[in-house]
């Protein structure tokens, strides 16, 4: 039996929200699309959707209410993508602000969404200082909450001497990153601030043609290039672990 794929987009405007859910009428499912870039460094992770097979009142309701042209800067547009299989259910593949959302021309309409990481809080100002010397820990976990996300501390401690920062509210994290060797990004939520070049700690994924590689492994200037299928093992910052059967000698973590 074929194990389904199944996926589920939350989109969050103010204090309302609306499911697209492709497991909730498995026999006329929606058209969902996703594409994406995530990076383990300061840059925005991007998401595109383009969504089709939708009723008229959500359509409408979506152009509606996700336009990038609302300037209330409390109205906060977001978008989560959840993805998996029927066996294993679904696992949160990415998480952003919208930046832009677009219905296309009949006859088939399909709604084309963009968002980044943290852009709502882009023009936010902020000014933050310590009097002394501060753990570099706590000054991560402080911007964390200013930006409401989780925190995962992962780096090496050490004091940081007259910390003070202004300016964008995202910045923070550029400012975080500066202060050592240390990879500071943002991933589905979460604030992690790791050793440089460091893999995330109990987070690894063996991929083989067992467990989901497609195709042959590429050799590039900056290491190797793997497709697979889709996995929560997989994760950004983590360890992969390759095992290659046409290309031996590129196997390893």
């Amino acid at each position: 039996m074929f194990d389904d794929r199944i996926v589920k987009i939350v989109f969050t405007y103010g204090a309302q929200s609306a499911t697209i859910d492709t497991s909730l009428d498995p026999k006329n499912p929606p058209f969902i699309y996703a594409t994406g870039t995530k990076f383990v460094d300061v840059t925005q992770n991007e998401c595109s959707l383009q969504i089709g097979n939708l009723s008229r009142e959500l359509r409408n309701a979506l152009a509606t209410n996700l336009t990038p042209f609302d300037y209330n800067t409390t109205n906060r547009k977001s978008v989560e993508v959840w993805a998996g299989r029927v066996s294993t259910g679904l696992f949160l593949r990415y998480q952003g602000d919208i930046v832009s959302a677009v219905p296309s021309q009949p006859p088939d309409i399909i709604m084309s969404i963009r968002s980044r990481t943290m852009q709502f809080f882009k023009n936010d100002i902020v000014a933050q200082a310590y009097a002394a010397t501060a753990p570099l820990s706590q000054i991560g976990s402080d911007i964390a909450k200013q930006l409401g996300l989780n925190y995962q501390f992962e780096a090496s401690e050490r004091n940081i001497g007259n910390y003070a920062y202004t300016g964008s509210a995202t910045g923070q994290i550029q400012k975080l990153q500066s202060l050592g060797p240390i990879d500071a990004y943002v991933d589905d939520g979460t604030l992690v601030c790791k050793d440089k070049g460091v893999a995330l700690k109990n987070v690894s994924h063996v991929l083989s043609q067992e467990s989901g590689m497609i195709g042959q492994v590429e050799l590039t200037e900056y290491g190797i290039r793997v497709k697979c299928l889709l996995s929560p093992g997989v994760k950004l910052g983590g360890t992969l672990s390759l095992n290659s059967v046409q290309n031996p000698s590129l196997n390893g973590d």
